[in-house]
């Protein structure tokens, strides 16, 4: 029997809201991105997913997340699931660093991390990617990716 070969995917790596976001290519039906938090950064404002199941696994540090109005640390080595019309948010209230895996399926949700992000190997790519016209770009784009932002 023959093997299929395993071949280097696609990565892009942008800011996003203030987040580093890699973008990982894939075969199966998800999204799949790293990201890494600055400390003292907020997340995207409160929105929900209509048709993605999203999952969280923090790989380094921690994440204060809000989901339907109840706040919950997640640590080193934690994960959660949200199902579809789950309203979240998170942050990083913490000192250090949060390193994190983030999948969405089905597959669909990268759109909108290449249509907002700032190149990272541009010099202020951090800076330029919280500026009041990212921020309304967000606003304005966000449901062309099943992002419903409910503030």
């Amino acid at each position: 029997m023959r093997q299929k070969s395993h071949k280097m995917e696609k990565q892009t790596t942008k800011w996003v809201l203030g987040h580093k976001i890699t973008t990982h290519a894939t075969d199966g039906d998800y999204d799949l991105m790293m990201a890494e938090t600055p400390p003292q950064m907020q997340g995207p404002p409160p929105h929900y997913h209509a048709h993605f199941k999203e999952t969280f696994l923090i790989v380094e540090g921690e994440m204060d997340f809000v989901i339907n109005g109840e706040t919950r640390k997640v640590k080193t080595g934690e994960s959660i699931s949200l199902p579809p019309n789950t309203v979240h948010t998170f942050s990083n209230n913490s000192t250090s660093s949060c390193k994190w895996i983030n999948i969405h399926s089905p597959k669909g949700f990268t759109g909108f991390f290449d249509a907002l992000g700032i190149p990272a190997e541009r010099k202020s790519a951090r800076e330029d990617s919280l500026t009041p016209e990212c921020i309304q770009k967000v606003m304005k784009i966000a449901n062309d990716f099943d992002m419903i932002i409910t503030v």
